[in-house]
């Protein structure tokens, strides 16, 4: 395989990579550089960690060929139950993180019963949930917000690990100001393992590919692209090293998800499943696969990121109220599709998701910073969810045209 047959094949995927290079530039031009305050990039980081942690959970029911329209409301619900537990009943706060992640199970359980057992249309199910779910929020809180939780709880998504390796002194005046400061080791030595960790999967992936008789891409392709991202990784991770908190908490959560379940993804028969599923639900019944299961434990799935995403919310907001969540499920979803998951299913991956979510991320602090009203950024995000679907359809259609060209 060349380079420019792998280009070509991969058009959409390095497409967007580029949009949000190019979105991220235009960005720090327009704002004079505030874009790259360290403090900056870290709040980015914590604000686009919500949309991450529903993305990967909803890039598997889109793959799955479904879709689940109840995300927003039930965060919002198991942020009330979280609030409650620790505002009215004094429950510590890891009983009620344990507690928020019992309650996603069985709301997925919920949902999931329906959808694999009875076999009614996922639309139809989370539909519904969306209203049950914001209801019961309303119910739960009494329509009032409740707030002043432990700070430990608040540092879940606000906060930083501890500076416990120290800093380094950077002051040269050859450097732009943004870019000068204590720099946390530990955050730096993060950065570095996460390159080590890239390189060695990389190449893991390219014996593997030989092992099974397939062709690699070139190799200059790889440490092209090696280079490329090492210098992204290692440049963001020096920006967060500089701001206040350090290496966010939820910086961590996210990167864990994002490993374990690009793993599952990939690598388990489960994952495999769940392509087969919506790429062709037919011959994957055929196949003998257990459709039934595999829904069943993409909605149980679900359920559980969004428990984990009601408690990033929770702690990012510092309060329960029955506001919360609202649009969450119109962000993961567009996040999805932005990252390159087929509306038809069968196709997307977590890697495609993250990079959606932080077009997303990117899209509302940038015109955050430039002052534009949440009005128009509604608009601005409506019309790059609706080029990346165009993009998606037309991409299909070009490829069944060639299909079809080389009969």
């Amino acid at each position: 395989m060349n380079i420019a047959d792998y280009l070509k094949g991969n058009l959409r995927q390095y497409g967007i990579l580029g949009a949000l290079v190019l979105i991220f530039i235009f960005f720090v031009v327009m704002s004079g550089g505030k874009l790259l305050n360290p403090n900056n990039i870290s709040s980015l980081v914590q604000q686009v960690a919500y949309v991450a942690v529903l993305s990967i959970g909803m890039v598997t029911v889109i793959v799955a060929g479904h879709i689940d329209l109840s995300v927003g409301s039930v965060v919002a619900f198991i942020g009330a139950v979280v609030g409650q537990l620790m505002y009215t009943y004094h429950v510590g706060w890891p009983v009620a993180v344990l507690a928020a992640l019992i309650v996603g199970l069985l709301v997925g359980a919920w949902q999931g019963i329906w959808v694999a057992i009875a076999r009614i249309p996922a639309f139809i199910v989370t539909l519904s949930s969306m209203l049950l779910f914001r209801g019961l929020a309303v119910v739960t809180l009494g329509a009032k917000t409740l707030s002043g939780f432990p700070e430990e709880f608040s540092a879940i998504s606000k906060g930083g690990l501890p500076k416990f390796v120290g800093t380094i002194d950077i002051s040269s005046s050859a450097l732009p100001t943004f870019f000068r400061g204590e720099a946390d080791v530990f955050t730096l030595l993060i950065g570095a393992i996460a390159i080590v960790g890239l390189v060695y999967s990389s190449f893991r992936t390219r014996a593997a590919e030989r092992k099974h008789g397939l062709t690699p891409i070139p190799l200059s392709l790889t440490v092209g692209k090696l280079v490329l991202l090492g210098v992204v990784i290692a440049f963001f991770t020096y920006l967060v090293s500089l701001s206040r908190v350090g290496t966010p908490i939820v910086l961590i959560i996210v990167a864990v998800l994002i490993v374990v379940y690009t793993f599952v993804q990939n690598r388990t028969v489960y994952g495999r499943h769940v392509y087969a599923i919506g790429g062709n639900l037919n011959a994957a019944i055929l196949s003998g696969v257990n459709t039934r299961r595999v829904n069943f434990a993409i909605f149980l799935n679900m359920g559980v990121l969004t428990g984990i995403c009601a408690v990033i919310v929770t702690a990012r907001l510092g309060a329960a109220t029955p506001t919360a969540g609202n649009g969450y499920e119109l962000d993961a979803i567009a996040a999805c599709f932005i990252g390159g998951a087929a509306v038809t299913g069968g196709v997307g991956k977590v890697s495609g998701a993250m990079i959606g979510a932080l077009i997303m991320g990117l899209l509302t602090m940038g015109l955050s910073i430039l002052g534009v009203n949440e009005s128009w950024q509604m608009v601005v995000k409506g019309l790059v969810l609706l080029a990346a679907v165009i993009l998606d359809l037309f991409s299909k259609r070009r490829s069944v045209l060639a299909e079809v060209g080389q009969r």
